[in-house]
C-alpha cells in the first residue's frame, strides 16, 4: 500500500521525460514505473497532465515580522501553494531585520502549524564589525545570507566595498546578492524627484548602477574566494560579465524582468515599480539568450507586497515591489507555450537549482529516495489572471486580466497533495518543514 500513486502523467525525471506511474511511501519517492495493480491511500489521475519535480520560488518577501498589514507568513506561503509552488526562501528585510540568530528562530517559530509549503530564510548581512557570518549561514533554517548593495525596501544596505569583503572572507555558503551600486543611485535621486512618475525608475537606477556594482562585486569575490549567487539580473551586459565567471558566480532572473518593459510604465505605472527596475525592450528580450544557453542558474519571483493605498503614493515616494509567488509558474508556463523556453528549463531554474546553486539533498528531481515534493501542469489550460484570485493580503497582481495558457493542477509536498485544482487541504497546513543544506 503506497501514501500515494501519481498515474499517467508525463513525468519529467532524471531520465528525461516517461509516461510512467510515481509511487510514494513515508513521502518519498518509492517507485517509478507501472503501478496499475497497485493501491494507495490516494491515487492522483496525471492524465494529460505534466509532472514535475517540486518547483521552488527562491526569493520571497512575506514582510513579516513587522509589516503584515501587507503580508505574512500563512498567506504568503498559501498562495505559493495555490500557484503550484512546493517551497520558498524567504528575504531578511522585514521589521526587525533578520540579522541575528533570535531573529532567525523567531521567523521559524512564527512558521510552526502555519506555513502550507516548505521554507528556509536568508540573514540580511549588515556593515557591523566583529559578526561571525559563517556561523549565522549555518544555522539550521538558514538558505545563506543576503546583502543588498543598493538601497530597497528596509534599512539592510551595505554599500562600501570594505563591508561587503568583511561578510565575504567569513562565509562559505554561496552569498545572495542585490547587486546596484547605490552611490550611482544617490548621486541621480534628482531624475526620479523631478520625474514624479515610475517611468523614470530605470532611467534613475540606470543600468550603469547594475553594471558597475556587479563588477565591483565580483572582483571581491574573487579576491576573497567566496561564491556568489547575483540575485535579479536585468541587463545583457551583466550577463555577458557573469557568464564569464561562472566559477565563481550563479545569476538568478525574474519573470517579470523577462515579461514587462519600460513601455508598460505607461498602462501599469507603479505596478510594475521594482528594484532593480523593469527596462527597455533591447534588455527584456536580450535576457531570454542567457536563460536558455546555462547563464543563468536559477528563477524567483522576488514577490515583494505592497498595498494599493502604498502604491498609489506619487512616484519616487511609492514604494517598490510587486506581488509574484502564486503567478510565477503560469507566466513561465505561457512563456513556454510561446516557445520561449521548455518545461526542462524551467525545472532546471526552480527545481535542480536547488542542487546547483545551493547544495540542498534529496530535493529538486525525480529519482527514487528523493522527497514526494511535485508540481503538476496542465499545459492546456487557458485562464485569466484577476486581482481577486490572489491570496496575497495585498489582493493584487501586475498580471490582473491576463490571459495565460498553462496552470498549475497540484502541489505535492512530502507526499501530500496541499493543493488539488485550485483548492486547499486545510488538514495538512503546517505539515511541512525547513530545507536541509
Amino acid at each position: 500500500m503506497y501514501q500515494l500513486i501519481i498515474k499517467n502523467g508525463v513525468c519529467l525525471t532524471t531520465h528525461g521525460r516517461q509516461q510512467v506511474d510515481i509511487g510514494i511511501k513515508e513521502g518519498k519517492i518509492a517507485f517509478i514505473g507501472n503501478l496499475s495493480k497497485e493501491q494507495a491511500e490516494k491515487v492522483v489521475d496525471a492524465t494529460e497532465l505534466f509532472v514535475l519535480p517540486g518547483l521552488v520560488d527562491t526569493q520571497v518577501h512575506f514582510r513579516e515580522p513587522g509589516l503584515e498589514h501587507k503580508e505574512d507568513l500563512e498567506s504568503g506561503t498559501r498562495g505559493a501553494v495555490l500557484g503550484g509552488v512546493t517551497g520558498v526562501f524567504e528575504m531578511p528585510n522585514t521589521n526587525p531585520s533578520t540579522t541575528t540568530k533570535e531573529a532567525l528562530q523567531d521567523k521559524i517559530n512564527r512558521m510552526q502549524n502555519r506555513a502550507w509549503c516548505n521554507y528556509s530564510f536568508y540573514v540580511g548581512g549588515t556593515p557591523d564589525k566583529g559578526v561571525d557570518w559563517h556561523e549565522l549561514e549555518e544555522l539550521p533554517g538558514c538558505c545563506g545570507i543576503k546583502i543588498f548593495m543598493g538601497a530597497s525596501t528596509g534599512n539592510l544596505l551595505v554599500e562600501e566595498d570594505e563591508a561587503l569583503k568583511r561578510i565575504l572572507e567569513k562565509t562559505t555558503k554561496r552569498v545572495a546578492i542585490h547587486s546596484e551600486d547605490n552611490f550611482i543611485m544617490k548621486e541621480r535621486k534628482e531624475i526620479a524627484e523631478k520625474g514624479k512618475h515610475p517611468r523614470y525608475h530605470h532611467i534613475w537606477r540606470n543600468k550603469e548602477s547594475a553594471i558597475s556594482s556587479t563588477n565591483r562585486l565580483l572582483k571581491i569575490a574573487r579576491e576573497v574566494d567566496a561564491k556568489v549567487h547575483v540575485l535579479h539580473v536585468t541587463t545583457v551586459e551583466e550577463m555577458e560579465i557573469l557568464k564569464q565567471n561562472k566559477d565563481i558566480a550563479t545569476v538568478e532572473i525574474l519573470p517579470q524582468h523577462l515579461t514587462f518593459s519600460e513601455e508598460d510604465y505607461e498602462t501599469l505605472g507603479t505596478r510594475i515599480q521594482m528594484n532593480p527596475p523593469i527596462r527597455d525592450k533591447e534588455n527584456r528580450d536580450g535576457l531570454w539568450k542567457y536563460v536558455n544557453d546555462g547563464t543563468v542558474c536559477a528563477t524567483g519571483s522576488d514577490h515583494a507586497p505592497h498595498t494599493l493605498e502604498e502604491k498609489a503614493k506619487e512616484y519616487p515616494n511609492s514604494p517598490s515591489g510587486m506581488t509574484g509567488v502564486q503567478t510565477i509558474i503560469p507566466v513561465y508556463l505561457d512563456h513556454i507555450n510561446k516557445g520561449k523556453m521548455t518545461l526542462e528549463k524551467l525545472v532546471e531554474l526552480m527545481a535542480e537549482c536547488l542542487h546547483t546553486v545551493w547544495g540542498v539533498k534529496n530535493k529538486g528531481r525525480i529519482s527514487i529516495g528523493y522527497d514526494a515534493d511535485f508540481t503538476i501542469v496542465n499545459m492546456d489550460k487557458e485562464w485569466i489572471c484577476t486581482d481577486d484570485q490572489m491570496a496575497s493580503k495585498s489582493k493584487w497582481t501586475p498580471y490582473h486580466n491576463t490571459k495565460f495558457k498553462g496552470k498549475a493542477t497540484h502541489t505535492i509536498v512530502g507526499g501530500n497533495v496541499i493543493m488539488e485544482n485550485d483548492r486547499l487541504d486545510h488538514s495538512l497546513q503546517g505539515k511541512v518543514r525547513t530545507y536541509k543544506f
